[in-house]
């Protein structure tokens, strides 16, 4: 199938950058950023997959462009970013980092040393490459918002998620709040976004997955890409250090409450 041809970009139109935008969370922010006027560079791995989201976006009238990117690569990560600048005629306002992954094997009796390498590279480690390659454009002009989507288990702890996903979740706070310490005196700003359950592909990682009735109460990724188009819409003075979200039955708190379900108190 023939890849899809843009259309042109609007003239001064503000761009973002939404890294693992092919499927689930990233797909739907990159959806939402179009519709609220932005040029989106849509990355990934999956050049096929990042192909039918830039379509998608183009037949609702956005503009988009499919940039493929190995996060784990410097390299890639620095090659993909001079292909998206160079694809916009405005500049670019807003990273997404919403690459993510887990592992099956999560007890440490079965955890290895090259499961938490990848899950580390991947949640963390490819982060930390991606804003350092937008901070001097960043810098230069004055303002920039990042967002990275991370997790509940990024927020409290989370005993399904397992060593090496809460360990890497758990650090993008401490990276975020470092970028607003540092560079918020520069006009950049960074948000932790910890979202609760969320149907997603990485749901069905776990060793269990939960029942589709559970998954029907949770999160669905446009949830998710709403909060972010309002974090990137707020006044450039306005930084939102974290925000959590979660659905209204959180299991988070059901499977651990002291308190029991309401039709048993009657």
């Amino acid at each position: 199938m023939t890849a899809p041809t843009p259309p042109a970009v609007p003239a001064g139109a503000p761009g973002a950058w939404v890294v693992g935008a092919s499927s689930g969370i990233g797909r739907a922010v990159a959806a939402r950023l179009a519709r609220d006027g932005y040029v989106v560079a849509v990355s990934g791995r999956r050049k096929e997959l990042l192909d039918e989201v830039v379509r998608e976006i183009t037949d609702q009238g956005g503009a988009a462009l499919a940039v493929t990117v190995d996060v784990t690569d410097a390299a890639s990560v620095t090659a993909a970013y001079a292909q998206v600048t160079a694809g916009f005629d405005g500049p670019l306002k807003v990273l997404v980092c919403s690459a993510g992954t887990n592992v099956r094997n999560r007890w440490w009796s079965d955890l290895t040393p090259a499961d938490f390498d990848q899950v580390v590279d991947t949640n963390l480690n490819a982060v930390t490459r991606c804003v350092l390659t937008v901070l001097p454009g960043f810098r230069q002009a004055g303002f920039g918002q990042i967002v990275v989507v991370s997790s509940w288990a990024g927020w409290q702890y989370m005993s399904a998620a397992g060593a090496a996903y809460s360990a890497s979740k758990t650090a993008l706070g401490a990276l975020v709040q470092t970028l607003n310490d540092q560079e918020g005196r520069s006009g950049v700003r960074a948000t932790h976004l910890c979202p609760g359950e969320v149907v997603t592909d990485i749901l069905r990682t776990r060793p269990v997955p939960p029942p589709e009735e559970e998954m029907a109460r949770m999160l669905d990724p446009d949830d998710v890409a709403e909060a972010v188009g309002w974090l990137a819409g707020l006044r450039a003075k306005v930084c939102v250090n974290e925000l959590v979200l979660t659905p209204v039955h959180n299991r988070m708190y059901v499977d651990t409450s002291a308190y029991p379900p309401r039709e048993a108190r009657a």
